[in-house]
């Protein structure tokens, strides 16, 4: 694996042609508001583009879990879908809206949305070819939503598939439904849903048969080569691409478990990209130095966090979370263990998100009016320094992913604190593959250390993270494994979906925020800061806060050097 240098080409990101990324982004919006046939088609007319060669590792801690697009899965699984298969449209890296397999992104302005809100009518491309040569039709995406709409599959999420009533199409490429009700984030849910060959999966009785998790076909820029487990997955530039075709032939995403360990091959070499969790903040300064290699200090919508099972006999306590809370110095944590790089976290959106609430208060920490709050809710230290009341000891367990050194000391670090006021929280680490499962979906954990992005791409509707209906264990579907309910959150998050003004759904979301954030379900250490890098020579690399994974445009990236 050491082919890596490779011609020069264009920054366009995958479908939208020879554009440079400047290009791109006022094209991007210029489509957007005036409902035009989209940059991928607009670029299609660009010549053949020179034969892909060379490679790029991608190195990641945490392993591909699972290649069907539309199921659970983590950050490293949809960095490789961006490349195997397409959305209707995207959220660029600047927050436009710009189609991919639609030719341009319904709104009420351009008709593509009706005036109620309830209509949807969306054109596709017609040279949109599947990986093994058949055509994408409308078929395909109706399947997609079908399947997403299917309470026998496995769903990511399937909250905003549940208010579409009826799907149509009209000829081949031409895609209609109706909304139960106004649903003012299925545009940014559909900028992360990645639409699937019906004519493959309708073959399998079974809508969670492996079978086609393990040869995936998409329409995307790259196609599945091979998976190793426990090791890579590896795919190669499609020749077949509707857009430009990459010139990087193969992209090997490389699963090194220990954040030290890859930060070495990254100096090395043997890693031409290290995302995600990335260089640990500790290696930031002697990384920025390194000769031949690029490092970006990369801001995340996400919120490292202490995620609380409330069914746990002392969490379920709203009290006992707030004198918890109150008990993390989360400075420390930023300055001792991060280096300064992020800041506290008071919410689950972040500072800069058009939704963020920027009255709530800052979390005060304060541990003796901690320890007093737990007094006066009759926790008694036990000979061991461990509070109990009513038979219950203040102890839980906290998980992550292991490999991960900095929240490794992040957990040391807040069971000191814990331990300053008598709780206790045991630490117990578990690969990835097992904490992503049946543990976190089925909330089998006490606590999990996660840093989940809350939103659905840039959408501040937390539903599926918060609403009573999107518990997995109770309806499969969903990421509310706190088991959370409210329902006066519940009630704001229903307004909110249905409203299309942006001012007024920015107050809804800001007194959701307030009473989570009075509820505490969940305990917000910092925003992320994620310090990622490249070699020098591969350029495109481009952080996006709406997307998952900055893998997002990888077959745009090109070896200059």
């Amino acid at each position: 694996m050491t082919d890596h240098k490779n011609n020069s080409s264009s920054t366009g990101h995958p479908g939208l042609g020879n554009l440079t990324r400047r290009d791109a982004m006022f094209a991007g919006a210029a489509a957007f508001a005036a409902g035009s046939l989209g940059l991928a088609v607009s670029a299609r007319a660009a010549g053949p583009a020179a034969k892909p060669t060379g490679q790029a590792i991608l190195g990641f801690s945490q392993e591909v879990t699972v290649l069907h697009p539309l199921m659970t899965s983590n950050e490293v699984d949809q960095g490789v879908w961006w490349n195997l298969f397409s959305p209707l449209w995207l959220i660029d890296a600047q927050g436009n809206f710009v189609p991919v397999l639609a030719k341009s992104v319904p709104t009420l302005e351009n008709g593509g949305i009706s005036a109620d809100g309830l209509s949807w009518r969306v054109e596709l491309r017609n040279d949109v070819k599947w990986h093994d040569g058949k055509p994408l039709t409308a078929e395909d995406v109706r399947y997609s939503i079908g399947l997403m709409k299917n309470p026998a599959f496995r769903a990511r999420n399937r909250t905003a598939f549940d208010m579409i009533a009826s799907v149509a199409v009209e000829g081949s490429h031409v895609i209609t439904w109706k909304l139960k009700e106004p649903y003012a984030p299925l545009t940014s849910t559909l900028s992360w849903t990645f639409i699937v060959p019906a004519h493959v999966l309708s073959q399998d009785p079974d809508p969670n048969s492996p079978k086609f998790a393990a040869a995936p076909v998409g329409t995307g820029p790259y196609r599945f080569v091979s998976r190793k487990t426990g090791d890579y997955v590896m795919l190669e530039a499609n020749p077949g691409y509707f857009g430009t075709v990459p010139v990087v032939n193969r992209l090997i995403f490389k699963y090194v478990p220990d954040l030290n360990a890859m930060y070495t091959q990254f100096k090395t070499g043997e890693i031409d990209f290290v995302g995600l969790a990335g260089i640990p903040a500790n290696f930031y300064k002697e990384a920025s130095a390194l000769r031949g290699r690029r490092v970006y200090p990369a801001a995340r919508s996400a919120v490292e966090n202490l995620t609380l099972n409330l069914a746990h006999p002392a969490l379920a306590d709203k009290a006992v979370r707030k004198a918890l809370n109150m008990a993390i110095d989360r400075q420390s944590i930023c300055d001792i263990v991060y280096y300064g790089l992020p800041k506290p976290a008071n919410s689950f959106l972040v500072p800069g998100h058009w939704a963020y609430n920027a009255s709530l208060p800052k979390f005060e920490y304060d541990p003796k009016k901690a320890a007093a709050m737990l007094d006066q809710l009759g926790w008694v230290k036990g000979a061991d320094g461990i509070r109990v009341r009513n038979g219950v000891r203040l102890s839980f367990t906290n998980s992550t992913v292991t490999g991960n050194q900095l929240r490794e000391q992040t957990q040391q670090l807040i069971a000191d604190d814990f331990k300053k006021i008598g709780v206790e929280m045991l630490i117990k680490n578990m690969v990835a593959a097992v904490l992503w499962a049946d543990f976190w979906r089925n909330s089998e954990f006490d606590s999990l250390m996660t840093a989940p992005t809350y939103t659905i791409a840039s959408d501040p509707d937390v539903t599926h993270r918060f609403g009573s209906g999107a518990i997995p264990k109770e309806t499969k579907s969903g990421s509310n494994v706190s088991l959370y309910k409210n329902a006066g959150v519940d009630t704001l998050l229903a307004r909110g979906r249905q409203e299309y003004n942006l001012a007024k759904r920015k107050e809804i979301y800001a007194k959701v925020q307030e009473l989570i954030m009075d509820d505490l379900p969940f305990l917000p250490l910092f925003n992320l800061v994620e310090v990622e890098g490249t070699k020098a020579g591969l350029d495109g690399y481009a952080g996006n806060v709406n997307a998952l994974s900055n893998a997002w445009n990888a077959a745009s990236w090109r070896w200059t050097a």
